[in-house]
């Protein structure tokens, strides 16, 4: 199938209609790309973009919702299993020329460095594939977010003939609409003094601000590089340091730390150091901020101007 070239480029977003989703498909309209955006239809995309209503999951009704359409870039916001991946591969093979897959910071979850990480400590040529475990049982999905990611790095990177990108992404903070409630969690038991659960030793991580994530996938989308990438600003953040800028913004408020050595932690507490190196995408030419520099508009922006 012969792909489309013009100075306007054809860009499909999957998923991309909110957090740092919505914001990338804001840039790329802005930028004057075509931007078509597919979902299930459970939310319209931002304004000035092509809506096309698509189960991802099921291959036939992603073929008839594309048509003969073909894409200089793809950029897929929520593939999350291999079984995803496979499915994507093989409808997308033929129509990009680029395909861009948000994956995780968490696929190095397994490791414990003192030093930053780097993108080689998790080749997806070498994680092993089990389409046959229940991804489609969201519970275990849930648990098993970045093993998710792996498996699905390693569908695609399978293909030598498939142009893929596996943007492994920071933890996230910033905006007003940050669905997660990770950032919330340490706000409300800061409120209200409640305690907060961290492992004995606590590592600090990487993370990068919603705006800076909208535009490295903006300009991941332009570039020719291919393979795994990590997307992270400057600088850790410890949960002590995290807390503390929330709390100097709380009038009143309390931090409490409980360590536990077994059970649940509080979101952004570590027992393991895999803080991501960015130095391929800093050589390839994208410029992160500091975290430290822009965590007092993530508070801020969290905790709304009431507060």
């Amino acid at each position: 199938m012969a792909l489309r070239r013009s100075t306007v480029r054809e860009v499909c977003v999957i998923g991309g209609s909110r957090y740092f989703g919505k914001r990338l498909t804001a840039r790329l309209i802005s930028a004057g790309d075509k931007v078509t955006v597919i979902n299930r239809g459970s939310s319209a995309p931002p304004e000035g973009a092509i809506h096309l209503v698509a189960d991802r999951n099921d291959e036939k009704s992603l073929e008839r919702a594309l048509g003969s359409r073909t894409f200089d870039v793809v950029i897929d916001q929520v593939c999350y299993t291999p079984r995803q991946a496979e499915i994507a591969r093989r409808v997308f093979a033929g129509r990009t020329r680029r395909y861009v897959m948000t994956s995780t910071v968490e696929v190095y979850e397994y490791e414990d460095s003192a030093e930053l990480v780097r993108e080689d400590s998790v080749n997806p040529r070498t994680v092993p594939v089990d389409l046959e475990l229940p991804w489609d049982d969201p519970e275990f999905l849930d648990t098993h977010y970045g093993e998710g990611k792996r498996q699905a790095e390693a569908v695609l990177a399978a293909d030598p003939e498939f142009p893929y990108v596996a943007v492994r992404v920071a933890h996230v903070l910033g905006g007003d609409d940050d669905f997660t409630g990770r950032f919330d969690h340490y706000a409300e038991r800061i409120r209200t003094g409640e305690a907060i659960a961290v492992p004995a030793v606590n590592h600090p991580a990487t993370y990068i601000h919603v705006e800076e994530i909208a535009d490295f996938l903006a300009w991941a989308a332009g570039e020719e590089f291919t393979g795994p990438v990590n997307a992270a600003s400057h600088g850790l953040l410890s949960t002590e340091e995290l807390c503390q800028a929330l709390a100097a913004r709380i009038p009143g408020g309390k931090t409490v730390f409980q360590t536990v050595e077994v059970g649940e932690f509080s979101p952004f507490s570590f027992a393991r150091s895999y803080g991501m190196d960015n130095s391929r995408a800093t050589r390839l030419g994208f410029t992160f901020g500091k975290a430290r520099e822009w965590l007092p508009q993530a508070v801020t922006e969290t905790l709304g101007e009431a507060n």
